[in-house]
């Protein structure tokens, strides 16, 4: 059964795309069929999977405004093994044309729901803003994957997020639900994670991944080789956390659908 994860979290420099290509990669390892939805005009997805948005004919903008079909904007990076819907600054102009556009918030599910059958994935990065492009996505996913640091702000816009996520879920997209937290750029040692990790437990308990992301060299290198952390350096730490986490969701799903079965 096919499922669309929202990489969502409205505050920048969460680790949000890192977690959007690496899991899409790592996910693809494990012989699943995934598409990757860049979703965030400054279109470091793309960048990250490989292409040049500098150079793009076509993008995830011209299939949210109806110019072009989706079998002319997806692209099959050399650089990965996952299929991938390209974003760059045109964008911006999406986020424009979509306020007074028909059906608006139901755009990306559109074409969600036409591909659905051909991936077991679709992984969306979402803009680190609350806006239209991120409600597109919501309205589409069935689940929310949160990367978040364990730090005050961090719990603090995490509350802003939940809010979002409560109204979607109430007025476009019952099915929606939290599909977990990750912790990125984690650290041990430091006083706060250990209280902030606590929180995260108390409130949002199992939905809390038990894998968590640490501060990597070789993931933060990763994105300037235009690869996912996995083909740039797979023996690295950062590597080894997102084939764990795409094993932990797989391991969740199996579970899931035994318990539903």
């Amino acid at each position: 059964m096919s499922k669309t994860l929202a990489i969502a979290n409205q505050k920048g420099g969460v680790g949000k795309t890192t977690t959007s290509v690496n899991l899409a990669a790592s996910l693809k390892v494990t012989r699943k069929n995934v598409l990757l939805i860049d979703l965030d005009p400054q279109g470091n997805a793309t960048m990250g999977s490989g292409v040049d948005k500098s150079q793009l004919e076509l993008s995830v903008y011209d299939l949210l405004t109806e110019r072009a079909a989706f079998a002319d904007v997806v692209v099959k990076p050399e650089a990965v093994d996952y299929d991938l819907l390209p974003a760059n600054g045109d964008l911006v102009a999406a986020e424009v044309e979509l306020i007074s556009a028909d059906n608006r918030e139901l755009r990306l599910r559109q074409i969600v729901e036409q591909v659905r059958a051909d991936y077991d994935f679709i992984v969306i990065d979402c803009p680190p803003s609350l806006n239209m492009l991120t409600v597109n996505a919501l309205v589409a996913a069935d689940g929310v994957v949160i990367p978040m640091q364990c730090e005050y702000y961090a719990l603090e816009g995490l509350s802003a997020l939940m809010d979002t996520i409560s109204a979607i879920k109430d007025t476009l997209n019952p099915d929606l639900r939290i599909e977990g937290i990750l912790r990125t750029m984690y650290d041990p040692r430091n006083k706060l994670t250990t209280e902030v990790n606590g929180q995260l437990f108390n409130y949002f308990g199992d939905a809390v991944y038990r894998t968590v992301v640490p501060r990597n060299v070789r993931l933060a290198e990763a994105p300037s080789y235009g690869k996912p952390v996995i083909s740039y350096d797979r023996q690295s730490r950062g590597a080894i956390a997102y084939l764990a986490l795409a094993g932990e969701m797989l391991r969740r799903n199996d579970e899931a659908a035994r318990i539903s079965g």
